[in-house]
């Protein structure tokens, strides 16, 4: 499912020359899949060093703290599934201003992840879900933090897949190429997002 969500749409904000950050990044389901020059996962989980493939750095971290990276060293932070499970709404804005510290001038940010809005009552089914948010505030979160929202997608990707559940490959290239489904599917959002350049 992630060689697809990447090749077939992710790519469109990652070049192969890029050094990408996969913050959250678990079980390493994009970073491994994503084709650039330098990668890094970023998680606490250590079992995230057992999954990352050869070749990507590996920072066990808290991303609340400041990050342990050179500044302005990637052009790529991609984060799903994971921003809800910080403790607080004041953790995702520390994690949002490290990332915006982390990145180039014109340097991306991809935010995908449950919208409360179109899953209410299933968003609590997971224990871990601490902090409810919608495309409208991390989109907030991210123009205070410095970032130009570039685009805001309320409904993408449907909830199940943040489960695990496999989806056949053939399906999923449906569904992206046909956003009327995305309004009836989609209970995650997706927001993309530009660092604005330093002013000098």
């Amino acid at each position: 499912m992630w060689g697809v969500l990447c090749s077939h749409w992710f790519n469109t904000w990652v070049r192969p020359s890029d050094s990408v950050i996969d913050l959250g990044a678990g079980y390493c389901e994009f970073i491994n899949n994503i084709t650039a020059h330098r990668k890094t996962a970023m998680d606490l989980n250590p079992e995230t060093m057992l999954r990352a493939a050869s070749g990507t750095d590996v920072l066990l971290h808290d991303c609340a703290l400041p990050w342990p990276v050179t500044n302005g060293s990637f052009d790529v932070v991609f984060t799903s599934n994971f921003l809800e499970h910080l403790p607080s709404k004041d953790h995702v804005m520390e994690a949002i201003k490290h990332a915006h510290v982390a990145l180039c001038d014109g340097g991306v940010l991809i935010a995908l992840g449950p919208n409360i809005r179109a899953v209410p009552g299933a968003y609590w089914d997971f224990f871990d879900h601490l902090v409810p948010l919608t495309e409208r505030s991390i989109a907030e979160a991210l123009s205070l933090a410095g970032f130009d929202v570039e685009l805001s997608i309320a409904r993408f990707l449907p909830y199940t897949m943040s489960t695990g559940r496999h989806v056949p490959i053939v399906l999923l290239r449906a569904y992206l190429r046909c956003p009327p489904a995305w309004r009836i599917f989609g209970k995650q959002f997706l927001v993309v997002a530009r660092r604005k350049p330093t002013v000098a």
